[in-house]
């Protein structure tokens, strides 16, 4: 008897344990074929890992960019693949594109979607030289048809400050009291955060926060999506230098003659560096140093980590420009009305060349060539030896700091009068566009076929071309090859 209930009990457990079995086999034979990605925006040349379940055993996978056959995978015995990598194509277009996952025998595919875009995240971007590498619409063939896409009216002039654009977000300052954040596509309102006093200081954004200093005497973080303070650290004057965020740690100067490293996140002093002078120059990182000129006339290298003073070089007259770094060169101007080359381990000087002008201007840096602002010109200096390749009468003063993308340098200039904001051949200084509007002698930022820039006139602009912006195709794979077409803007 107990024999026979034994017996009964295991023939139920296996019965039970096939069951199982086949339900199990079911799902996997019926679960649906998906793929995951590393990063789901980014720049061209983005390099993604792209992963993928539910596809046939050891089935052969075409993982596709648009309809470019990109990568191939083998799929394990579960269906499975993982952290295959596959680049953005550098002529990817701004907008949503498709990653396709395609077994070669047709049966089962998979898409996700890819947001092609650069930031434009602080005054120097990332790169510290006021360089969009990635810009790949706007060029010296088509600057020309730059037109007004939208523009916004604050009510108070927008300065010589240059605005962040970052996750299709434009922020920028006004002297209105407010630091502004608008949909980059449309230039409809977001929101505003009214500080203390006039905002003067160019934002930066990194990991959700804004990040600016006020003439209040204070650096704000305020949630990029909603605007809301997260917190507020007061120094002891006004805060017209633009801060630099990298590793977690921000950086900026004010008016006390301190350059600040405060911890991004709670707002702590990190540490604090005392100058001879007001320090209004935005700061440049690079390599663990802080970059950073003062009004004590002189130029200074930080250890980014405790602010021990590195090297310090001194010029004739105020350092208000914020510096490039590029390949090891200090590139930064003056008031005594030079640009400088200075070697960013040492402060060895490499090159000087005085200009025309004060240089408050700080300079933008791209294929080997120093572009930067001087009282009616723009300059163009080999950046190995200072050598002057061209300069470009502006018949205006140019406070503002240039921005370099895809052949193109885009300024303005500014006196008192008329502004303009101009597009120059970075090759030869010849003009490509200019607006012929007032009051615009702001920074400009290019980011994806975009140019934005501030206004005296209070307010801001955004330019890009007379096209229309869908390119792309339908979404929908007919049969292998084929893969899932893109959408432009």
């Amino acid at each position: 008897m107990t024999s026979n209930l034994w017996h009964r009990s295991q023939a139920g457990k296996q019965a039970c344990l096939v069951s199982i079995a086949i339900l199990l086999l079911a799902g996997f034979c019926f679960s649906q074929p998906a793929i995951s990605l590393s990063t789901t925006s980014g720049p061209p040349t983005t390099v993604l890992r792209v992963s993928g379940s539910g596809f046939a055993p050891y089935a052969k996978v075409d993982i596709y960019f648009g309809t470019g056959d990109k990568a191939l995978a083998i799929a394990d015995g579960s269906g499975s693949f993982s952290q295959i990598a596959m680049q953005v194509p550098a002529s990817a277009l701004p907008g949503t594109h498709w990653v396709s996952a395609v077994e070669r025998s047709g049966q089962n595919h998979s898409q996700v979607r890819f947001e092609v875009r650069s930031d434009w995240d602080e005054f120097l971007r990332e790169d510290m030289k006021r360089f969009n590498p990635y810009e790949n619409v706007l060029n010296v063939n088509n600057a020309g048809s730059l037109d007004l896409k939208w523009s916004y009216a604050t009510n108070g002039d927008l300065g010589e400050d240059s605005p962040a654009v970052a996750n299709g977000v434009v922020y920028f300052s006004s002297i209105d009291d407010n630091v502004y954040a608008l949909d980059a596509h449309t230039g409809a309102k977001l929101w505003s955060y009214p500080t203390g006093a006039s905002v003067q200081s160019s934002p930066a954004v990194a990991d959700g926060v804004v990040y600016v200093g006020s003439n209040d005497f204070s650096v704000y973080a305020l949630n990029a999506h909603t605007g809301a303070r997260l917190w507020s650290y007061a120094t002891g004057g006004e805060v017209y230098s633009s801060p630099a965020v990298v590793d977690g740690v921000l950086y900026v100067g004010s008016g006390d003659g301190k350059i600040y490293a405060l911890d991004a996140k709670t707002g702590a002093d990190l540490w604090s560096y005392a100058t001879g002078g007001a320090v209004d120059s935005s700061p440049a990182v690079a390599n663990g140093v802080v970059y950073v000129g003062s009004d004590d006339d002189t130029v200074y290298a930080l250890n980014a980590q405790t602010g021990a003073d590195l090297w310090s070089y001194a010029t004739g007259s105020y350092v208000s420009s914020p510096p490039s770094v590029a390949n090891g060169v200090v590139y930064i101007g003056s008031w005594d009305g030079n640009v400088y080359a200075l070697n960013a381990q040492t402060g060895a000087k490499l090159w000087s060349y005085l200009t025309q002008g004060l240089v408050d201007s700080s300079p933008a840096v791209a294929n080997g060539v120093v572009y930067v602002g001087s009282g009616h010109n723009m300059y163009a200096l080999n950046a190995s030896n200072g050598v002057p390749l061209w300069s470009y009468a502006t018949n205006d003063y140019v406070w503002s700091s240039p921005a370099v993308a895809n052949g193109a340098v885009y300024v303005g200039s500014f006196n008192y009068y008329l502004a303009t904001v101009a597009a120059l051949d970075a090759s030869t200084g010849a003009t490509l566009w200019s607006t012929g509007a007032d009051s615009l002698w702001g920074s400009p930022a290019v980011v994806n076929d975009v140019v934005y820039v501030g206004s005296a006139d209070d307010t801001f602009y955004a330019f890009s071309l007379k096209h229309d912006r869908q390119v792309g195709g339908t979404a929908g794979v007919a049969q292998q090859p084929k893969a899932y077409g893109d959408s432009y803007r």
